[in-house]
């Protein structure tokens, strides 16, 4: 599987399949179609209008599209983005409000590189706004990067972390969600020892495999029974020409698209259905609910192959973070040494990705924290999308964090976040 040849193919067939749909669109709505009553014409156009913008949609970078936002006047101030540290794999990037004064809580979301870019964060964003300033981890698409750049694994993406806090100040409130989580945790943990002052004021931790093991899924099972040799040769491959990585190794977006919607085939293959009957019946609308999940959904992006593997076989396989045994650069972390900073966890009890008790685990790392620092939360009835960004979300978990945070912030003197470019 590791060569170009099997990367192109993969692209030309996403390609062709937008070119089918883009067809048959265009040849139901010729007026000549419309000559006599033949409802099949409906339905071919409906096909390919939603077959061409689901294939298309595997290859955008979606927009973070945030809604404008009302001051107390009543004025409207539009969210602009700021690239506060770019680097090769991802950039820190600020949510700036109009000229809206700067909040009192700071936020970093620490976006997973799991598939999808960082937008899939945008209700979270949207949310947080009117409360906090946000920044957020913008993570890049691997096939867009030159080999040139070098590799990025685990450990390069915990430095990263390292970096984005230290240049945001103590000062910080980090929330993680899903497969950051355990690594966000090896960040904190590698500051505390190596700069302490750097150390944000509180981590929230939402639905992350800390220990893969503590509670078994889909997921887990996958990790513990397939080799790496396996998943070297099966889900491995070398970017094509079209794009600037040309020859990197990764793991494609289009791979992991069919590994999400083979999970619960039957529920898309009904989604799709019912929209092109929507389509056909002219009851369909741009955004609809429909479009807008599946426009972020169906928009994945490569990841380095190292990053991958490492994952795998250092956090699943070897649990290295749930052992206390990950190192850094050289560096043996020590989750003890993190002795001042508040740790939230929070959990979905319906959680099918990262089950109960697989987050939970971090709090029994943190032998050197005080128990009033530690604080846990399990969501009822919530699934693993829903504990960020759904109802559950919004409605209750939330307020917890906003609380917590608040419960632990002494409002110090803040750094202003400058731009810095890093090469």
């Amino acid at each position: 599987m590791k060569y170009m040849m099997t990367y192109d193919l993969m692209e030309s067939a996403r390609n062709t399949n937008q070119w089918l749909g883009a067809t048959a669109r265009a040849f139901a709505s010729y007026p000549a179609m419309s000559w006599g009553a033949n409802p099949a014409m409906d339905w071919l156009k409906a096909w390919g209008e939603v077959t061409e913008r689901s294939f298309a949609r595997m290859v955008v970078k979606p927009d973070w599209n945030i809604p404008v936002q009302t001051s107390h006047d009543g004025t409207d101030m539009v969210v602009t983005t700021e690239t506060v540290v770019e680097r090769p794999f991802g950039d820190l990037v600020r949510f700036r409000v109009g000229s809206r004064p700067d909040r009192t809580r700071r936020v970093l979301l620490v976006a997973p590189m799991s598939g999808h870019y960082a937008t899939l964060l945008r209700k979270t964003v949207i949310s947080l706004l009117p409360d906090c300033d946000v920044y957020i981890t913008d993570w890049h698409n691997a096939r867009d990067i030159p080999v040139s750049a070098g590799k990025f694994d685990i450990e390069d993406y915990t430095l990263y972390l390292v970096d984005f806090m230290r240049e945001l100040g103590s000062d910080i409130h980090v929330i993680a969600v899903c497969q950051p989580v355990p690594l966000t945790l090896a960040a904190t943990a590698y500051l505390a020892e190596q700069d302490p002052d750097a150390q944000p004021k509180s981590l929230t931790l939402i639905g992350g495999p800390v220990d893969p093991e503590a509670n078994h899924t889909e997921v887990t099972d996958f990790g513990r029974t397939v080799t790496m040799g396996q998943l070297e040769e099966t889900m491995i491959q070398r970017v094509g020409f079209k794009y600037a990585g040309v020859g990197r190794m990764v793991y494609p977006g289009l791979l992991q698209l069919a590994s999400f919607i083979s999970m619960n085939a039957e529920t898309h293959a009904n989604s799709f259905r019912d929209e092109i009957i929507r389509v056909a019946k002219g009851e369909a609308s741009e955004h609809d609910r429909h479009n807008n999940f599946y426009d972020e959904y169906l928009a994945v992006m490569d990841m380095t192959s190292e990053f991958y593997l490492s994952t795998v076989e250092r956090i699943f396989k070897g649990r290295e973070i749930a052992r206390n045994e990950f190192i850094v650069d050289g560096h043996k972390v020590d989750f003890s040494k993190i002795t001042t900073v508040a740790v939230k966890i929070v959990e979905g009890e319906e959680d099918d990705i990262s089950a109960p008790g697989q987050c939970l685990a971090a709090l029994d790392l943190l032998t050197g924290l005080p128990n009033d620092k530690k604080a846990a939360h399990l969501e009822p009835g919530a699934g693993h999308y829903g504990i960020f960004a759904g109802g559950s979300w919004r409605n209750n978990i939330r307020p917890l964090v906003l609380e917590f945070i608040d419960a632990n912030s002494d409002s110090p003197k803040r750094k202003s976040a400058k731009v810095v470019k890093l090469k």
